[in-house]
């Protein structure tokens, strides 16, 4: 399977990035297929990207990674939303709502009650 993504260039602490295809069972660092553009995010998030061949790889069944999707979503690329994952902003709540707990307690009742039974149980054949 092909996949559009970055490769890390540049020196320490100033990195650099080629948009490369590559087959994705190869290592990151190693043989791509063709570098289709660049992002550099250290000259103000500067990226320039061939989008006539980034279409055609796409079109041959290359897919851009969670990273590169939003990239090119930023800079007018269309339909890049599919190949991005759902991002969940929110924070996990501390302060669970009552549907939560009775959804919590539900779940933990039937298991409460299985143990009870057994117990009883046992003390009826160990008498």
């Amino acid at each position: 399977m092909l996949v559009i993504r970055l490769q890390r260039t540049g020196r320490k602490n100033q990195p650099s990035y080629r948009m490369v295809v590559a087959e994705k069972s190869r290592p990151v660092k190693k043989k791509h297929i063709e570098v289709v553009g660049s992002y550099n995010p250290s000259e103000g998030k500067k990226i320039t990207f061939k989008k006539d061949r980034i279409d055609y790889w796409i079109s041959v069944g290359a897919q851009p990674s969670d990273t590169v999707a939003g990239l090119l979503k930023f800079n007018g690329m269309k339909d890049m939303e599919k190949y991005m994952k759902p991002r969940n902003k929110k924070r996990p709540v501390k302060n669970p709502s009552e549907e939560e707990l009775a959804a919590m307690e539900a779940a933990n009742a039937p298991t409460e009650d299985k143990s009870a039974e057994e117990n009883s149980a046992d003390e009826e054949t160990s008498s």
